[in-house]
């Protein structure tokens, strides 16, 4: 299968009569509900016994169900970046949680050093969304849509912000990667607050004016929540309701994490049931998912943030925890109610797969790393090929090294880069669809399939320019972990 990228009407492919005949019909709206940090199983959807997440459940329960949906990256403004244009973080070089640091970088760039104790040399990550591209909130704008987004944006303060990027509408108008506080007063551009109202009250409640305002013209609605990211705080009846029915034998248990689940759980609600009473359920698609693992290495009152068990590890890993998602669509008409796929998805793919949805024609020459898979929503088999990944980072918190995946077919490799022996590279093997949690490591048996996916890696890096770790000639395996940082971001 060749790596370019695909151009929109390659896209579409054999659906390209499906893309034609849409835009006869009358646009159909579209609201992309984003959760930050929400972990695979940090839903009843997925199968926890702890949080509790009717609207999230009964809104899957409207179209199709995801069991493997990934992001392109396991940090924010990584997989945000995929989702605004098509593209992998490897390829618009926003690797890292970069989107909020005050200098303007556009490209990935070599670290010019490492400190002793580790291996690889990295890289920096660019902090900035490119003008220069096509995003999705572009292509619904100029083909008549009202675009809308509320909160969360982590791609760049102005002029890189919403306003600059497609969107007419940009509530709170933040860069950061994160509310100040969850409850009120904000002191955010554009948003105050009544002491004591909740951050995702309020946003919902400002995303249902911009439906109600849009109702009768296609809309374009970005709902990134700020949820479930840090600071980790929530309403103080909800954290003692949790109290109660936390069990510590139970890996989920943090109360405040649970009432933060339950408080996005309700805008999703607020939202969804803004839809049936405007009557704009049925002309409306709605996409859920979440930009990256769940964090299970911080604790908040001693307890654990979340576990992503089965899955290994979380946030900031390319283990399935960190970049394993939630996700499901409502495409009314067209998907069956109630279905579930194991199709295999990236966040690289919603651009396309919306823009065939909606029968959209963008008004400028697109490419995309992803592909649509408008056809898996309509009952066919799924023909994606390798999913990849690049994150050439060190992640103290995490103690997680520069390293890339390739996933294709039930086959995934991670190669950790300067990781083994005389600072090669450390190559792990698993098959994800006889071990989810990745617990067994089979390079060793299966060396022929570490070449084949090595390969397929290889090509991916080399057609993205992605920028590599190289080994470290200061590496001393004496030295401690106690060395200042490399300054970055000059």
């Amino acid at each position: 299968m060749s790596l370019s990228r695909r151009s929109f009407l390659a896209s579409c492919g054999a659906a390209g009569l499906q893309c034609a005949s849409a835009a006869g019909e009358a646009k159909p709206n579209v609201l992309f509900i984003l959760a930050d940090d929400l972990g695979w199983r940090d839903t009843s959807l997925y199968g926890s016994s702890f949080y509790r997440t009717p609207n999230i459940d009964a809104l899957a329960r409207r179209g199709m169900m995801f069991s493997q949906a990934y992001a392109a990256a396991p940090l924010c403004s990584a997989t945000r970046s995929s989702l605004m244009t098509g593209l992998y973080p490897a390829r618009t070089g926003i690797t890292g949680a970069s989107g909020h640091l005050p200098d303007e970088t556009f490209e990935a760039t070599p670290l010019p050093r490492a400190r002793p104790f580790q291996k690889a040399i990295g890289a920096n990550s660019a902090s900035r969304l490119k003008l220069e591209y096509y995003t999705v909130a572009e292509a619904f704008h100029d083909a008549g849509y009202k675009t809308g987004h509320f909160g969360k944006w982590h791609l760049g303060r102005e002029p890189y912000d919403p306003l600059h990027q497609g969107f007419d509408v940009d509530v709170p108008h933040w860069w950061g990667p994160s509310p100040p506080t969850y409850i009120a007063p904000w002191k955010l551009p554009q948003l105050t607050g009544e002491p004591g109202e909740h951050m995702e009250d309020r946003m919902a409640k400002e995303a249902v004016k911009f439906m109600t305002e849009n109702k009768d013209r296609p809309f374009f609605l970005n709902y990134w929540c700020f949820s479930v990211h840090a600071p980790w705080q929530a309403k103080p009846e909800l954290v003692e309701k949790y109290k109660s029915l936390a069990k510590p034998e139970n890996p989920q248990h943090n109360p405040v994490y649970a009432a933060m689940i339950e408080s996005m759980d309700d805008a999703i609600g607020t939202l969804m049931r803004a839809l049936d009473e405007t009557g704009l359920a049925k002309n409306t698609i709605v996409v859920f998912t979440s930009d990256n693992g769940g964090v299970d290495f911080a604790d908040v009152g001693g307890i654990p943030v979340t576990s992503n068990a089965p899955l290994r590890a979380g946030k900031a890993t390319l283990y399935e925890g960190g970049i394993r998602e939630p996700a499901a669509v409502i495409w009314p008409g067209k998907t069956k109610a109630g279905t579930k796929t194991d199709a295999v998805i990236s966040s690289v793919d919603y651009y396309p797969t919306l823009i065939e949805m909606t029968g959209v024609k963008p008004q400028q020459a697109v490419d995309f790393d992803g592909r649509s898979f408008a056809g898996v929503l309509q009952g066919t088999a799924s023909t994606r090929g390798p999913l990849f990944w690049h994150f050439p980072h060190y992640t103290p918190a995490t103690g997680a090294t520069p390293c890339s995946a390739v996933r294709d077919g039930d086959w995934k490799l991670i190669r950790f880069w300067c990781e083994g022996k005389g600072q090669d590279d450390r190559l792990e093997l698993y098959n994800i669809g006889a071990d989810v949690s990745e617990a067994h490591e089979l390079s060793a048996a299966n060396p022929g399939k570490v070449r084949e996916l090595l390969a397929t890696m290889e090509q991916f890096l080399t057609s993205t320019k992605a920028v590599r770790p190289r080994r470290n000639p200061r590496f001393d395996a004496t030295a401690k972990a106690d060395q200042p940082p490399p300054r970055e971001h000059k």
